[in-house]
Order: structure tokens, then C-alpha cells, then sequence
């Protein structure tokens, strides 16, 4: 069974003992995805430093890559590399069918999607929440048939964080992945701040708009030292 697969387990279940096992395990050993990969040298440098996730945006960006692209970006991503899709307000049909046609592991929404929209997806939900203040994570909190929260700035893939103490109190039912700002400087700050299941980076390991090898490599070294501590 994957952690994810245990994540949701805990939660569903309701265990409590289950669920602060988790929230230590992710302290020790969280997990990392990079997010918005545009080129064949993405995968190339993805492939060599190996993250827990690869994340293919499908919602509007700069990033945003057709299920076609990303199709062919997928199949040549390593096996140990989970595939991520990021959606926002999309047509359930446009989903479910890029989640076949690419080859995805998790369903990431950005939008305002409600549990009836993500009931019946064949694949986990990560839930994105833009977290501009206290309500918005209180709301969270009522989140149905996620498999995991994520936590992100109000301009996703800007670059920019949110005020991390809003939330670094709080105790959520799920899993629970941070984005929004990261970066290999703050990276470390932030797991020890929120021990969260895995973090999530785009604009923090890019120079000029397009993925750093060097940036993405320290990112992911800086999380795994962490974890051998």
C-alpha cells in the first residue's frame, strides 16, 4: 500500500492514532513534487534527480501544457515518478479524459470545485485551497473525499507565499502538501514549520521561466537531508 494510499486510510477511517502516525512520518520524510514541467529537458532533469511527483498544468498559465504534450512528456517520465495533473474549473469530462490519455496518478484542483464535482474520480484528489486568510482554511476543513489539502498562496505558481501563521497552528483531517513560494532556501523552514505529506514547487526552482536543473537538484537534496536528520 503507497503512503498516499495509508494517508487516506487514516482519514477515512477516522483513526486518530493512525492519522498522528502519519503526521510524523511526513515530518521525517516528506515528499516532493515539481510542478509545471513544459520540455523534454524538464523530464531529462526530473528523471535523473528523481521527485515524488511530476506535475503537468492543464489550467490556465504559462505552464499550461495540452494533454497531448503532456501525454508524450508522461511516457517518457521513470517509473518511480508519479504523474500529477493539475486542473482548475475544468469539465469533469476534460479530467477524466486527460487522466486516461496521460497516464495520471493524482487529480490536482485549483478551481472552485465542490465534492459532488471530484465523487467517482478513478484517481486521488488533491484539493488546492488559495489561502488568503483564517476562513479560508476553516472552510477547508469541510472538504469531502480529498486524498490530500494543499495548501497554496492566492497566485498560484507565482512564486509568492502565503502568511504561513495563518496556517501553522492548524490541524487538518488530510494529508496535507504546501505550496506556494517555496524554494531551496525556504524549504527546509517550511517542512519543520508544518510537517507537511510533500511539497509542491514551480516558480522556486526556475531562472527566466523555464525549470533549473541546479535549483530543482538543491531543492530536493534540501528536503532529503532533512529527512536523514
Amino acid at each position: 500500500m503507497s503512503a498516499v494510499s495509508k494517508n487516506v486510510r487514516a482519514v477515512r477511517t477516522g483513526d486518530a492514532a493512525a492519522r498522528a502516525a502519519t503526521a510524523r512520518s511526513a515530518a521525517a520524510a516528506a515528499k516532493v513534487k515539481i510542478c509545471g514541467l513544459m520540455r523534454k529537458q524538464d523530464i531529462d532533469y526530473v528523471n535523473k534527480l528523481i521527485p515524488d511527483y511530476a506535475g503537468f498544468v492543464f489550467a490556465p498559465s504559462r505552464r499550461r501544457v495540452s494533454p497531448g504534450e503532456a501525454k508524450r512528456m508522461a511516457s517518457d517520465l521513470g517509473p518511480a515518478i508519479q504523474r500529477v495533473g493539475v486542473f482548475a474549473d475544468a469539465t469533469r469530462e476534460f479530467v477524466l479524459e486527460a487522466a486516461v490519455e496521460c497516464g495520471l496518478d493524482i487529480i490536482q484542483l485549483h478551481g472552485g470545485e465542490t465534492s459532488e464535482y471530484w465523487h467517482g474520480f478513478p484517481k486521488p484528489v488533491w484539493k488546492a485551497v488559495q489561502v488568503k486568510s483564517r476562513e479560508d482554511l476553516a472552510q477547508a476543513r469541510f472538504l469531502k473525499g480529498i486524498d490530500a489539502l494543499l495548501l497554496d498562496s492566492a497566485a498560484g505558481g507565482s512564486g509568492k507565499s502565503f502568511d504561513w501563521n495563518l496556517a501553522r497552528e492548524c490541524d487538518f483531517p488530510y494529508p496535507l502538501v504546501l505550496a506556494g513560494g517555496l524554494n531551496p532556501e525556504n524549504v527546509v523552514r517550511a517542512i519543520r514549520l508544518f510537517k507537511p505529506f510533500a511539497v509542491d514547487v514551480s516558480s522556486g526552482v526556475e531562472t527566466n521561466g523555464v525549470k533549473d536543473y541546479l535549483k530543482i537538484k538543491r531543492f530536493i537534496e534540501n528536503v532529503r537531508r532533512l529527512s536523514d536528520e
